[in-house]
């Protein structure tokens, strides 16, 4: 069982043992989409998910949700009955523990823990999509590119990555050809070494 559950109420607890279900999901799997309804609220055992939206086939990464971390937006839709705002998809091999949204809606009433559970995930998030509306107005392509190329190494623990500069583009919210232009930038002044199959930080 989680650690984010472990400071609960024994009670939710013991509903959560016998409600939830542990599964394990393999990488770059879609396991949840814009449109959809939300039948599941995830929280992340081990492994990594990515949350982020999409507008005129451009898609822009929200966040990560990462072990003991689970997806606001998937719980906001949830209690709603509202369809996801958001895609996520599997970034490696994930084992989640998935919480049946009618178990939610009665457990945010049942248990106040529970609720400040979320309340914390809700402030890291914000935080997090502040940061990430910051990076897009105020920084330069450069600047986010090689953040977000470290980020994703601390995230993975591999280096070098193996990504194309068009799945970068896409998570970036911008233009291949952008990518690849910065990308060979960076790599003239020694930030990063580009490989067939990938890029690595120096």
């Amino acid at each position: 069982m989680s650690n984010i559950l472990s400071h609960l109420d024994p009670n939710l607890v013991s509903e959560v043992k016998d409600a939830a279900l542990v599964k394990q999901i393999d990488e770059n799997v879609q396991i949840l989409r814009e449109g959809q309804y939300v039948k599941v609220v995830p929280i992340v055992l081990e492994g990594l998910i990515k949350v982020f939206t999409r507008h005129e086939e451009k898609e822009l990464l929200l966040y990560y949700i990462k072990p003991n971390e689970s997806c606001i937006m998937s719980f906001a839709s949830s209690l709603k009955n509202e369809p996801s705002k958001v895609f996520a998809v599997t970034e490696e091999a994930t084992s989640a523990l998935l919480l049946p949204v009618d178990k939610v809606s009665k457990w945010t009433k049942q248990f106040p823990g529970f609720n400040t559970l979320f309340f914390q995930q809700y402030n890291l998030r914000y935080s997090e999509l502040l940061d990430t509306i910051h990076h897009v107005l105020f920084d330069k392509m450069d600047k986010r590119l090689y953040n977000y190329l470290q980020e994703k190494v601390r995230l993975t623990k591999k280096n070098p990555l193996k990504i194309s500069h068009r799945q970068i583009a896409n998570e970036l919210g911008t233009a291949r050809e952008v990518i690849s232009r910065v990308a060979k930038k960076l790599e003239h002044e020694g930030k990063l070494k580009q490989h067939s199959d990938g890029i690595e930080i120096l």
